[in-house]
Order: structure tokens, then sequence, then C-alpha cells
């Protein structure tokens, strides 16, 4: 497999000789209002700069070049947005968490949805829905459902793309059950000022880490919005200190990894 991070949540995963697109913003960089109270959510960090903060590593059509399929873990608009709606050809295999999110990406003209299910195969693929926690506590109602995705084939090794989760006891269960080799997290503690983290911090990353000490960890969605909580640069002096540098990598935009 072949795993291309982009920006943010966005990769490109080959996979068993076909091409996935998870999560696109595809905007160019400040283009979209600052998560936080212009947008009617809780005070955020950095509101007066507009999201993304980053450009694309490259270009949009580079990006969607030969996309087999398109996963969708949630709507928010740095895992969707307008962009990528208006850049993506409308018979192209979307799928997505839930019948809700499918109705309201169909209403946008998109006609080849599918929802994610405990067992979905695409193309011979083992395609396997997760459950996901975009925050905990009270801040939960704010976030909504999220979910991430299990790829499986016998030709690869097992990926589990957790989505925007934080450290708790399904994903502990999701790493016991499916054993992944490769594990995609999203880990810039991206929090508003109220409510904690909405997904993985440096502690949770290190508790994927003792759940899966032998696999390689891939830590994404970092500094590209404005309510982002953790830097790489903290987090590569984290797991230094931890000696895990070796097992938990944390790529620049447009950085690939093959496995």
């Amino acid at each position: 497999m072949n795993i291309h991070h982009i920006r943010n949540a966005t990769e490109v995963v080959e996979y068993a000789g076909k091409k996935f697109l998870i999560d696109p913003m595809l905007a160019e960089k400040g283009t979209m209002p600052p998560f936080g109270t212009p947008v009617g959510l809780p005070p955020a960090p950095r509101e007066d700069q507009n999201n993304p903060l980053v450009n694309l590593p490259t270009s949009i059509d580079n990006i969607i070049y030969n996309i087999d399929a398109v996963i969708v873990t949630h709507l928010h608009p740095d895992h969707w947005d307008k962009a990528a709606i208006e850049a993506l050809p409308k018979d192209i295999k979307l799928f997505t968490q839930n019948e809700e999110d499918a109705t309201e990406i169909r209403n946008t003209g998109f006609q080849n949805i599918e929802v994610l299910k405990e067992n979905t195969v695409f193309e011979g693929i083992q395609l396997i829905k997760t459950k996901a926690e975009h925050g905990r506590g009270e801040i939960l109602e704010h976030a909504g459902h999220t979910c991430g995705v299990v790829f499986k084939h016998t030709n690869e090794k097992t990926l589990y793309v957790a989505g925007d989760t934080v450290w708790y006891d399904a994903v502990q269960k999701v790493i016991d059950t499916h054993k992944p080799e490769i594990i995609v997290v999203n880990a810039g503690d991206n929090q508003f000022l109220v409510g904690g983290s909405l997904v993985m911090g440096k502690d949770d990353v290190y508790e994927a880490f003792k759940a899966s000490p032998n696999s390689k960890i891939i830590c994404v969605h970092m500094e590209a919005v404005n309510h982002w909580g953790l830097s790489r640069e903290e987090l590569k002096k984290f797991i230094n200190e931890k000696e895990i540098a070796s097992n938990v990598l944390v790529p620049n935009d447009g950085e690939s990894y093959s496995f």
C-alpha cells in the first residue's frame, strides 16, 4: 500500500490495486471561515485566521486523478468541503458513515453512494466501519457522529484509519480485534477553548502505540485548521523522548509512505 498524506485528514490511499481518497478538504488556503464563534461554535484558538491555514501540496487535479472511491468519515468542512464537492465527478463511488450523511451528499448531485457497514466489500477489499468519538463528554453534542475504517485484503497489510476520535475503549477494541499493522490517527489535539480534545493528542498517540507497539502509526490532522492544539514539532519531541520515533511517523503535507 501507499499512503499519500495531502493535508489535514485528507489522504490518498493506494490499497490492493485501488485508489481511495479519504476526507477531502480541497479548499485553497484561507477561503473558509475559522472554527469557533464566527460559525456559531464555542470560542476557539486563532479565530483571526481563516481555514485552511496552509496550501495544498499539489494540485486538485493531481489529488483526484484516477481515484476509484472516496471515503467521507463525516461532513465537517475540514473533511468534506465545497471545493471537493465541485471537483469530484458526481458518479464516483463514495462511502459515508450513515444514511443522513449519504442523503446530504446525494443532495449535492452525487449518485453512487454507499453507507459503510461492518463488512462492506469494494472490489475485493474489505472495508469495516469502526466506532469513533469526536471528543469526550458534553463537547460531543457539538462534534456529532463520525467513524473510522479498517481496510483488509489478502495481499495487503491491515490498515486502520481511525478518523476524528480521541483514544477510548472502542479504539482499543478495533486494534485488539483487527490487529492493524498500519494505523492512521488524527493527532492535532484540536479543541475549542472549552470542552477538551476533539481528536487525539500526544498522550492518546502514546496509548495507541502501547496498544499496538509493532504497528506503524501515522499522525495526521495537524496544523491545518485554526483550532489545532498540538504541533508537529511538539509531537516529534514527545515521541523522541518516549523513544518510539521509529514506529510513530509525523508526515509533512505531501509526504508518502509505502508498506
